[in-house]
């Protein structure tokens, strides 16, 4: 005690605390102001002590970051001084407030003292049938309180040495919960009609059981499972069973002899495990704040881990087929109800659990409990709204708050194990396999979960050791093909991954499906990737040969191929054209709508890149002249600047001057005008200029032809024009240099004019010409004497 006091303080005043520590602080506190031989003056002295701590600004709250508005502990119970303390004027709960609230409960109750003192309290003349029965229609007593103080209680009893007085406590509180139980499916199966038609629900728990700071449920399965343990000297010396069920392998837990207060049959481990499905399956709103809901998905996982331990028998699969036809009947107190509140927290986890542990014993009771919990109405844009026609329910208090789920992606996540989990259960059969898919693409909103399934479904179906389970690849397709449409229009950074994915899925399902992936392209891919990845495996020899296709079948899939990538063509000719070229090479008519495509669009949808791309396509394929009718065409979009000398397109330029030149003069006189034209750089129309002058046009010509082999004139078109629009590059390209140069470039400046010389030099008058320029510069930029001076020193 004096430890725990000191680590309050110290994290509190010193602001270093976790919020993990100091819930279970809380939580140890309430045991002790909870003592049942606690006397009044301690108890006040530590009342003291609690709202010194909770008063400080730092005192973290309970939720971790947000307030709790929540009902306070005793409002179940008429001795709470602060019963009916108005909950809009409370601060928020700290991780003290309910040791502080518990400061106001005591044991004096006589009904209370009944419970815990004997196993022999009974009243079988009770006929109260009202909602606070003191007893059952057994006769057993029945112990009403908020359900999460009165496990405080068998917590304190058990943690203060008197297991029996806990158990016998516990006892009453499950057997409650089971009268509650009964009775609201009662009440729903009255009012079930009207309910379902308005869609209407509500929550009638303010605080769910699983997550709870003070762990109810877990405090119930712990007392109950320690009393059915083999080794039952734990019992009479008590250990904390909690700490042992890391070890609890080595256990063994059996139906011990029945306790006075249960049904025939029913034992401490029958009621154990019944207790923990009640909890698991209770409908609840989610909390707010991280830590809240984190702690929701870990209790929740553990007190799961802990069943699973259990080995389930005939009597235990009885409480499992009971729990799961109430939790599928009883509207809104179960979270497996037809109708349940929109931000209710997700059964996933829970259904997962409850689907393997039913499959084999009722596998049509397994299937409608997992198909059930699929839903996530969080995500839906239309969900049932609450109740608000009763004040205490949830929807009440917060009717229209946008919900921050911040565990929304591990939900997800476990919503996609349930659903791989049935589909792995479901393989061989095809009604099932039926449904499940159903409920995947009604349910799942997430493209990558959906894939996941969707690959998860194809390694099932097709396990080497047995043949390929057609039903399932099709449910597996069917998966991939909704992944393919969701995600079509947004970003995704594996889509490439996606659509390779569907055409081997596809490939595996059969040559119909391939078909008609890509009879229904548009629906499915993009233009590039329907062209680029879809038609293009679809064409290869390995897709081929996977299939043995014969002749007949491979030419229906050419043919779909081809149609699919001229519709492309046609929608994205930019980034479809050359591989739509390439997948109709085959097919003479195909090829020349392809290439006439490309003609349509070169004008006004194509860059000069694309073009020259597949202008070089052309010329390797065979194409001389249509190549050459595309570089021209690719010409018209360029603009090569000055000083652009190292612009990409240089060596397309060269590459379509070289064709021209190849194919003769009359080719070359059609595109010189185009090159001067898009051409400003000089360096680059000297070199073309020079490539021209060394060999003569169209010496390899057409059908190998050859002409005379003379040389084109530099004084007559077309090489006039460009020797003279070379000149005029280099006097141009000179006096916008000489406008900003600086004395580190002199000397590279020289360089340029002695390659400018060379192209001067080629015209018959270039000397002359030359001289001029040069004079000229001497004279406009005489102010630049040292530049002049070496101008001089190298011209003259």
């Amino acid at each position: 005690l004096q430890l725990l006091q000191l680590v309050n303080g110290c994290c509190i005043f010193n602001r270093k605390h976790n919020l993990a520590i100091f819930l279970k602080s809380g939580a140890l506190w309430m045991c002790i102001v909870l003592n049942p031989h606690c006397k009044l003056e301690q108890k006040a002295s530590w009342l003291k002590q609690l709202k010194k701590w909770n008063s400080v600004d730092v005192c973290p709250w309970e939720d971790g970051n947000h307030g709790n508005e929540l009902p306070n502990l005793t409002n179940a119970l008429p001795q709470g001084a602060n019963a009916n303390q108005d909950s809009s004027n409370r601060p928020h709960r700290t991780v003290f407030t309910r040791a502080i609230e518990a400061c106001d409960l005591h044991w004096q109750d006589s009904h209370l003292q009944h419970i815990i003192s004997s196993d022999l309290y009974t009243n079988y003349c009770y006929h109260d049938d009202s909602e606070n029965s003191l007893f059952d229609s057994h006769g057993w007593p029945l112990w009403h309180e908020h359900v999460p103080t009165a496990c405080a209680r068998v917590d304190a009893l058990r943690s203060h040495g008197y297991p029996r007085e806990a158990l016998r406590l516990a006892i009453a509180i499950v057997n409650t919960l089971r009268r509650q139980q009964q009775k609201q499916l009662e009440v729903f199966r009255a009012q079930k009609k009207e309910l379902l038609h308005k869609g209407v629900t509500s929550i009638t728990n303010l605080e769910g059981w699983v997550g709870h700071p003070l762990d109810p449920v877990g405090t119930l399965f712990s007392s109950l499972m320690e009393a059915c343990r083999v080794d039952d000297e734990s019992f009479h010396g008590f250990s904390d069973f909690m700490e042992n069920m890391g070890q609890c392998k080595s256990l063994e837990y059996q139906h011990l002899p029945a306790h006075k207060f249960l049904e025939e049959g029913e034992s401490y481990l029958t009621l154990a495990v019944e207790v923990a499905l009640i909890g698991l399956g209770q409908q609840r709103i989610m909390p707010d704040g991280l830590y809240a809901q984190e702690k929701v998905c870990r209790n929740e996982e553990q007190l799961i881990s802990k069943l699973q331990e259990i080995e389930l028998d005939d009597t235990l699969v009885k409480i499992f087929r009971k729990q799961a036809v109430f939790l599928l009947e009883a509207g809104p107190y179960s979270g497996l109800g037809e109708v349940i509140h929109r931000e209710s927290v997700p059964m996933h986890t829970f259904a997962k659990y409850l689907f393997t542990s039913l499959l084999p014993h009722d596998a049509e009771l397994a299937y409608k409990t997992a198909l059930r919990a699929m839903r996530l109405l969080v995500l839906e844009s239309t969900a049932p709204s609450g109740d608000m026609s009763r004040p205490h329910h949830i929807a009440s208090v917060v009717p229209n708050r946008y919900p921050r789920w911040f565990t929304l992606s591990h939900i997800e996540s476990q919503q996609c194990e349930l659903a791989s989990t049935m589909l792995t259960a479901a393989k061989g059969d095809v009604r099932r396999l039926e449904t499940v898919l159903e409920s995947i693409q009604k349910n799942i909103h997430s493209s990558s979960h959906i894939f996941k399934l969707a690959q998860d479904a194809f390694k099932i179906a097709t396990l080497m050791d047995s043949l390929p389970d057609i039903t399932l690849l099709k449910v597996s397709l069917e998966l991939g093909l909704q992944v393919m449409r969701m995600t079509l229009s947004t970003l995704n950074w594996r889509r490439r991954e996606m659509v390779r994915w569907l055409v081997t899925c596809a490939t595996e399902v059969g040559v119909y499906a391939l078909d008609s992936i890509m009879q229904n392209w548009f629906t499915l891919f993009t233009p590039t990737e329907a062209t680029s990845i879809v038609a293009t495996t679809v064409m290869s020899n390995s897709t081929i040969v996977r299939l043995h296709l014969d002749c007949h079948q491979q030419e229906k899939l050419a043919s779909s191929a081809r149609t699919l990538a001229l519709q492309c063509a046609m929608k994205d000719p930019q980034n479809c054209a050359l591989s739509a070229l390439t997948l109709c090479e085959k097919d003479h008519i195909a090829f020349e709508t392809a290439y006439q495509i490309v003609l349509d669009a070169a004008t006004t949808g194509m860059n000069y890149s694309q073009l020259f791309t597949i202008a070089r396509y052309m010329e390797h394929r065979g194409y001389p002249m249509r190549a050459y009718k595309l570089a021209t065409l690719a010409m018209t979009h360029l603009n090569l600047s000055y000083n652009q000398d190292t612009h990409p397109a240089i060596n397309d330029v060269l590459w379509a001057c070289a064709l021209s030149h190849s194919l003769g003069k009359n080719e070359l006189a059609a595109i010189i005008p185009l090159v001067v034209k898009s051409v400003k750089c000089a360096t680059v129309l000297s070199d073309i200029l020079r490539r021209c002058t060394l060999t003569t046009p169209g010496m390899v010509g057409l059908h190998g032809r050859r002409n005379s082999g003379k040389l084109m004139s530099l004084d007559k078109a077309p090489l006039r024009q460009l020797l003279d629009a070379t000149i005029g590059a280099y006097i141009n390209t000179t006096h916008s240099r000489l406008t900003h140069i600086s004395p580190r470039h002199y000397s590279e400046f020289i360089e340029f004019l002695s390659k400018a010389r060379e192209t001067f030099l080629m015209a018959h008058d270039g000397h002359i010409q030359f001289t001029q320029f040069i004079d000229n510069l001497k004279q406009i930029y005489k102010g630049k004497k040292k530049l002049m001076m070496l101008v001089r020193e190298r011209f003259g």
